[in-house]
């Protein structure tokens, strides 16, 4: 049977394709923001439908991630790290190409999901690197400098916050940590140090953390949550 094409006044297109291998529904969204639903030959239309209905929300959101991913590369555009430049560009074959500071991230197609999950997969690990040679120093230097002590550090890629702090004063940072400006990763540090006093976000941690930012602990939150923690 051919695919079905229908049109959600909220979502777009959606392609309906029945699969002899499927064993549920599986609904996936396209960089172009079409959406594809592969379901089992016993699943009815009716029911299909209703699962998109269902998760309509989680739809929209996934489109406007890729809207996003999109929209932050290009071809010949360029981005610029903490330590180093990024260069996007069309080519016959997905590759990488480095020169000291200078990374040249090569594609097939700006568009196709498969190419930007290869673009996010290497920025992600230049950030890993810069992450683990910027962030330990510069912890260790607030820490001195505002008489704190933590335990050790933990560099990870974590979609849920930017940094954590456990028990014993271990602390966890988020490597996209490092696509924020200085002032906001340094909050972030601050942050997380405070917690090594105090384990909660009561009354005393932000008067703590103000102390330690010219009372601007709340500013800073604010503009921090205009990130994302996704790499793109």
């Amino acid at each position: 049977m051919p695919n079905q094409v229908v049109q959600l006044k909220q979502i777009g297109n959606i392609t309906f394709s029945k699969n002899r291998r499927s064993k549920n529904i599986k609904i996936s969204v396209k960089p172009d923001k079409s959406v594809l639903v592969s379901f089992p030959f016993y699943v009815s239309s009716k029911e299909v439908l209703a699962f998109v209905l269902k998760n309509e929300d989680w739809i929209r959101s996934q489109q406007q991630k890729m809207e996003l991913r999109k929209a932050k590369v290009a071809a010949n555009s360029e981005l610029k790290t903490k330590l180093h430049t990024i260069k996007f560009i069309l080519g016959s074959e997905n590759r990488i190409m480095k020169r000291g500071s200078d990374v040249t991230i090569i594609v097939t197609d700006f568009e196709e999901k498969e190419c930007l999950d290869y673009i996010e997969h290497y920025v992600t690990e230049i950030y890993r690197i810069e992450a683990k040679r910027l962030l330990p120093v510069r912890i260790s230097e607030l820490a001195k400098r505002n008489g704190f002590d933590f335990n050790k550090i933990t560099i990870r890629n974590n979609r849920r916050n930017w940094g954590s702090c456990s028990s014993q004063n271990n602390i966890s940072l988020n490597l996209q940590m490092m696509k924020l400006p200085v002032e906001l990763i340094d909050y972030i540090l601050l942050h997380e140090l405070v917690h090594t006093e105090i384990k909660n976000h009561g009354e005393k941690f932000w008067q703590r953390l103000n102390q330690i930012t010219n009372n601007r602990a709340r500013e800073l939150a604010t503009q921090v949550k205009q990130y994302s923690t996704y790499t793109l």
